[in-house]
């Protein structure tokens, strides 16, 4: 994790990000060091496997050969303890750890097996009339380090995904300083330097652009797909990659700050953070742990009495307490936990709490909020209706071209949305204001007006329009454009609705999910939105202080999920079974949300919920086979299916316990967003 980044000269707050840095690294080595020791283990006791089984009398009666001198059940001893002592070592520490934490396991099963069947063997070497098993143990032994070590393998390709996290950010960085560019390591980055990026290359830090115009791929950040416009006192994200211009950009957040690190950090905290179904699941792995030591011990107590020889009840009672080792059940949900909340991470979905998280996949009704959440909460054109032979665009052209001039918020979105519509807006001559009203001037040879419905009224100037009777009733502003005195056309101007938004709600509504509003603003103006996406039902005229009594309301009916910006929202956030803020951008710190959506995009809210729906399928596919398996393993262990000539050795045992722990992982590893 060296890509983490820290400030090189600073406070204490410094040497504490170096001392979490180190943590990390140790965590992660640890367990690389762990894997690797299954691995050396494994190796060193499969090659003093094939003495004991050169010594074995049942192997050699198997193969047709005697090989049997004085002295020679000594040295099977002697290289079974060898294995007993070197490649069980991890088995029988970690048996003493779970005791000591009284949480006895997977760990306790496999060193109860493999220290009954040594010891049995180990005493019929020395005198204890019977048969000794010793290949069956250092085979039993060798599977179960190579189960262990390929699972954990698995579990580290699983987890890997939090590295990817890391490795997107770059480790050098252009710095520009007196005119000069110096390649310098991030780490050496302060807030207020200003780097150069070039072209095609990772933007080393988040800042704000000074100088340049480019686009910018954030995908792999926040699940943008299309590149994003980037131009001067516009905000980059370190990790984002660079489209086809040089841009100087000035530091402002370093280290623990930075959105990454702080993604990182959220992803980590939610990866090891208990969900409900985990706890489940390790109190299931518990009874296993006990139904296997007491069925282990029923076996080998029915077995003598149905007359078996001691060595055969042993070994059935071995048999089991392997094959019921609760590892896959234990494995099964943090696996599934790691993928789900790194594959969210990149997609823009940061999960801070997994049991809201788990609960999305339940929710029956969503409240959005209006202002920034349904609709982009900045005013502009929706509606342009002609009253003469004229043009949409001609018309907001030319009252575009009226208002160039003024400062009123009208006027500018009326501006902005003749812009954005690429409409060319004309010089105006004559120009003047008529206070309170409207403003008028001469635009290619016209003497216009655009006014407001006051003017009309003043002038006893009555419109008879469907249409306009609809957007005023509606709430919208509307605006009149009068060529001598008489009205040519209208517009209508509000909160611009969001384009994903009726996408959305149809797709929430297709997974019967009630869909609602929330807003402070007018009947009239949450009517219109609510009709014009497809709502099931709104609250308007509602206080910031009253939205969380209104969640509680809607709650006696329904599970509920909020989804708002998180500012005026957080009582309602906090009050909803999940809360989910939208738009955060690079502010991670949503302190009142559940769950955090990057982008300001309603349609994250459905990947929210499916994602919710398809982890949860995958911890209960991973209970199912994990609990399955062994209701179906212990019986043929036990030996019930004897009369049929099956029967399964401690290895083989061995060997479908590592199976299913593969099994569960890989099924954790095949989730994926869509």
């Amino acid at each position: 994790m060296e890509h983490q980044m820290y400030s090189s000269e600073g406070d204490g707050n410094d040497h504490e990000m170096v001392h979490e840095h180190e943590m990390q690294h140790e965590g992660k080595n640890h367990h690389a060091h762990m894997m690797e020791d299954f691995k050396k283990r494994f190796i060193v006791s499969s090659i003093l496997t094939i003495p004991v089984l050169i010594f074995s009398p049942a192997v050699q009666g198997l193969l047709g050969f005697e090989l049997i001198f004085l002295g020679s059940n000594l040295l099977l001893l002697g290289f079974s303890t060898i294995i007993y002592f070197y490649g069980g070592h991890p088995f029988l520490k970690g048996l003493f750890t779970e005791l000591k934490t009284k949480n006895p396991g997977m760990m306790t099963l496999i060193a109860i097996a493999i220290s009954v069947a040594y010891l049995y063997s180990s005493a019929v070497v020395l005198g204890l009339s019977g048969k000794f098993f010793f290949w069956e143990l250092v085979t039993l032994i060798d599977i179960m380090l190579l189960g262990h070590w390929i699972e954990m393998r698995s579990v580290m390709g699983a987890s890997r995904a939090l590295e990817e996290l890391v490795l997107i950010m770059p480790s050098d960085a252009h710095i520009v300083k007196d005119e000069q560019v110096i390649d310098v390591h991030v780490n050496e980055l302060k807030g207020g330097d200003v780097v150069l990026v070039k072209p095609g290359e990772k933007v080393p830090v988040d800042g704000i652009v000074l100088k340049g115009d480019t686009s910018i791929n954030e995908a792999m950040l926040t699940g943008e797909s299309k590149p994003v416009s980037k131009g001067p006192d516009d905000e980059v994200i370190g990790g984002s990659i660079n489209g086809e211009g040089s841009i100087h950009v000035e530091v402002k957040k370093i280290g623990k700050d930075t959105y990454l690190n702080q993604v990182i950090e959220l992803v980590r905290t939610a990866q090891e953070s208990k969900s409900k179904t985990q706890n489940l699941a390790n109190r299931a792995a518990l009874v296993l742990t006990i139904i296997a030591i007491s069925v282990g011990t029923i076996t080998l107590a029915v077995w003598l009495y149905l007359g078996q020889e001691f060595v055969f009840a042993i070994e059935r009672a071995v048999t089991v307490m392997v094959i019921t080792c609760p590892h896959a059940l234990g494995l099964a949900i943090p696996l599934v936990v790691a993928v789900s909340t790194s594959l969210g991470a990149k997609s823009g979905l940061l999960i801070r709490d997994r049991q809201a998280f788990e609960r999305a996949r339940n929710i029956e009704a969503i409240v959005f909020d209006k202002t920034g959440t349904l609709t982009e909460g900045k005013f502009g054109v929706t509606d342009i209706i002609p009253m003469a032979e004229i043009g949409e665009d001609n018309i907001l052209a030319l009252v575009a071209s009226l208002e160039v001039n003024s400062e009123h918020p009208i006027a500018i979105s009326l501006v902005n949305s003749a812009k954005e519509r690429g409409v060319d807006i004309f010089t105006v001559e004559d120009f003047q204001s008529i206070p309170g009203k409207g403003v008028e001037g001469n635009v290619m040879g016209k003497r216009l007006k655009a006014v407001s419905p006051n003017y009309l009224e003043e002038k006893n100037m009555e419109i008879q329009n469907e249409k306009i009777e609809k957007i005023i009733q509606q709430g919208k502003t509307v605006v009149f454009l009068l060529e001598d005195e008489k009205p040519i056309a209208a517009i209508g101007l509000a909160d611009i609705i969001r384009k994903e938004s009726k996408e959305a709600i149809e797709k929430l509504r297709s997974m019967s999910v009630k869909c609602m509003m929330l807003t402070g603003d007018n009947r009239f103006v949450a009517k219109w939105v609510a009709e014009d996406i497809g709502l099931d039902d709104y609250f308007a005229e509602v206080l910031p202080h009253e939205k969380a009594q209104t969640i509680k309301e809607i709650q006696k009916n329904y599970t509920v999920a909020m989804v708002g910006d998180g500012v005026n929202d957080a009582p309602a956030l906090v009050q909803a079974d999940v809360g989910i803020a939208i738009g955060a951008g690079t502010d991670v710190a949503v302190e009142s949300a559940d769950i955090i959506l990057v982008r300001n995009d309603p349609r994250d809210v459905v990947d929210v919920i499916s994602l919710s729906k398809r982890t949860y399928s995958k911890m209960f596919q991973n209970i199912l086979w994990a609990t399955g398996y062994n209701a179906f393993a212990i019986p043929l262990a036990a030996g019930v299916l004897i009369g049929y000539g099956i029967l399964l050795s401690p290895a083989a045992g061995a060997v479908l316990m590592s199976l299913s722990t593969v099994i569960v992982s890989i099924n954790a590893k095949t989730l994926k967003m869509d």
